[in-house]
């Protein structure tokens, strides 16, 4: 008896058991496809708006870098260390769910506040410059955020497809096969029953007419 043989359960029960195997790994399959479908299209709206504010971001900046170099110009690097305000900014990430896979989602920014008796900056550049870096910063942020949950998801995606590949390539032909073996053995053991039933009632019968 071969080793598959051997594993394939015999009889009707055996057979039933085989085949809610076979139905929940085809659901289960079924299960991890929306899944995967799920997190793919949740990555492609993270490394989206991840592009977006990698745009913002160099651009905001480039404008700060501008800006402050006018203001530097303006009123010396005294001024610069001088608007600078004592506060700083306030970042907080919110977190969410999909499917299991737990990612950064949404990200807050709080600028810094600048106290009555603190300085602002000496000249109108140094000012641009301030508002164009607290603008690259939140982009910076909101960057790393859509960053951080687009790799998050995509790894989950990586391992859910590997899933789905071992269930439809593997596991549920696999499943499909025994449970033909079964069927073919269950059908050969109840056609080999009939046989002897009718054997032993055509006996019977002859036994009787002696």
């Amino acid at each position: 008896m071969s080793a598959r043989a051997r594993r394939v359960p015999a009889g009707r029960a055996g057979r039933l058991r085989m085949r809610r195997s076979l139905a929940t790994a085809v659901r289960g399959a079924d299960l991890l496809e929306r899944k995967l479908r799920l997190l793919l299209d949740r990555e492609h709206r993270a490394r989206r708006a991840a592009e977006d504010a990698d745009r913002v971001w160099r651009r905001t900046l480039a404008e700060a870098e501008t800006w402050l170099v006018r203001g530097v110009l303006l009123g010396g690097e005294g001024a610069l260390a001088g608007a600078a305000p004592a506060e700083r900014a306030r970042v907080d990430v919110r977190w969410s769910v999909l499917m299991g896979v737990r990612h950064p989602a949404v990200v807050s920014w709080t600028d810094p506040a600048r106290s009555a008796w603190e300085r602002t900056p000496s000249n109108t550049a140094l000012a641009h410059a301030e508002t164009a870096y607290r603008a690259a910063a939140r982009a910076a942020a909101e960057l790393a955020v859509h960053r951080a949950a687009a790799e998050l998801l995509a790894a989950e995606a990586v391992r859910t497809r590997q899933r789905v590949r071992a269930l439809r390539r593997h596991w549920i032909p696999r499943l499909r096969e025994d449970l033909a073996v079964a069927e073919l053995a269950l059908e050969e053991a109840e056609h080999e029953e009939a046989v002897r039933r009718r054997w032993a009632a055509g006996h019977g019968a002859r036994r009787t007419r002696r």
